[in-house]
């Protein structure tokens, strides 16, 4: 598979988004670091691109979600991740698949659960107000009575 291909399987994200092979984009290049004489010939980095604002695989609430939280990385609505810590080709298109699915997971899934603030008990404020006197006292002893 050459410059532009797709992955060989489609990428499941969550249980209601699959996307298919065909809207994902690979480009290959030279990976940099050890590798001895292989390095220089081989393409083993990999960047996997999807086209998050223009897909039809992502329903629409999950897109604008994703589409504001990955705001930062986004050029022109497509997520790229790159990976070239393997030294096989195959080894990084499977690394960056797995980048590119976790960052879509985070990014579809829904927002936490707000906290709901809860007043403190009367006896851990008696608790507190008592510990405060104690060290206060503490204080106290230690000044000097040379006044």
């Amino acid at each position: 598979m050459g410059e532009g291909g797709a992955v060989d399987g489609d990428l499941v994200v969550n249980r209601r988004v699959r996307i298919p092979a065909a809207e994902l984009h690979e480009r290959f290049s030279r990976s940099s670091g050890p590798g001895g004489q292989g390095v220089n010939t081989t393409d083993s980095r990999v960047e996997l691109s999807f086209d998050l604002a223009r897909s039809p695989s992502v329903p629409e609430d999950l897109r604008e979600r994703a589409l504001e939280r990955l705001a930062g990385r986004l050029v022109e609505g497509t997520l790229t991740v790159a990976a070239s810590e393997h030294r096989a080709q195959l080894r990084n298109r499977a690394a960056a698949a797995e980048r590119l699915r976790s960052q879509l997971a985070a990014a579809f899934a829904p927002a936490p659960a707000q906290r709901r603030p809860t007043r403190p008990t009367r006896g851990s404020q008696r608790r507190r107000l008592e510990t405060k006197r104690q060290r206060s006292d503490v204080k106290r002893l230690r000044r000097s009575t040379d006044d």
